[in-house]
């Protein structure tokens, strides 16, 4: 989905590009923009190659509604800010959802599963097909962004051995045997990772098909998982899994 964020707050801005990434690693940020002005600018000549606009209500230079007046909204629009007084002007215009600052990830994935409800009400099923095929496309995360100190490092997907759940706390283990803290959970890495790559075996691990060293028959019908690397906790495919886990193995 190709996404226009105006909004004239750096802080947040990055956390609304942050959490759309993390819904949909395919997401595209064409632009965040600041201004009524220059937001006027960019509609004017590249509105149709946008899906959604994220819109803050008061900008730099005034309220977000006079884009409205300056020229033609065709795109469904959510619009952002920390005061509920505008969501019936909100609603008069192309506004699909009214999120308040902060904004939850939660919220912010529910505005869009409801933008997908309305676009599939609104469209006949052929058209909702093609919807699916060129907005639904699934891809998958490539890098992961890790704090290092006072330092911000990226870390390749192929780098990386497994997920592990500590308690509500999930690390990224690379090749090298380093852990790094991610701001994810499983449920959602198992989202966004290839599922020919990367299995989750347990309610603690998600593991990497090369990381994956040797495979030992365990007690109770369980599989137990040697990493190249030493662990303070053994990687046990739970005995409800080791069938899929099995296929996933060969590859099928």
């Amino acid at each position: 989905m190709k996404i226009l964020i105006i909004e004239d707050e750096t802080p947040a801005a990055e956390k609304l590009e942050r959490y759309l990434l993390k819904h949909d690693p395919g997401t595209e940020i064409k632009a965040c923009l600041t201004s009524i002005s220059e937001s006027v600018k960019y509609l004017e000549n590249h509105q149709n190659e946008l899906d959604l606009i994220f819109m803050d209500i008061q900008l730099s230079d005034g309220l977000s509604f006079e884009i409205f007046s300056q020229i033609q909204i065709k795109t469904p629009v959510i619009f952002t800010t920390a005061f509920d007084e505008y969501a019936i002007d909100a609603f008069k215009v192309n506004g699909v959802d009214y999120l308040l600052k902060p904004i939850r990830f939660t919220d912010l994935s529910n505005s869009l599963k409801k933008l997908d409800i309305l676009r599939e009400q609104l469209l006949g099923k052929s058209e909702v097909r093609e919807l699916s095929q060129s907005f639904r496309k699934k891809s998958y995360k490539e890098r992961f962004m890790v704090k290092i100190g006072a330092h911000i490092n990226t870390i390749p997907v192929q780098d990386i051995l497994f997920f592990k759940a500590d308690g509500r706390t999930v690390y990224l283990y690379t090749e090298v045997g380093k852990r790094y803290i991610i701001d994810y959970k499983l449920e959602d890495l198992s989202e966004i990772l290839h599922p020919g790559n990367f299995y989750r075996v347990n309610r603690s691990f998600i593991i990497q098909i090369h990381a994956i060293k040797d495979v030992l028959v365990y007690s109770n019908s369980r599989l137990k998982i040697i990493p190249p690397i030493t662990l303070d906790k053994e990687i046990i495919v739970s005995r409800e899994k080791v069938a899929d886990f099995k296929t996933w193995l060969k590859g099928n």
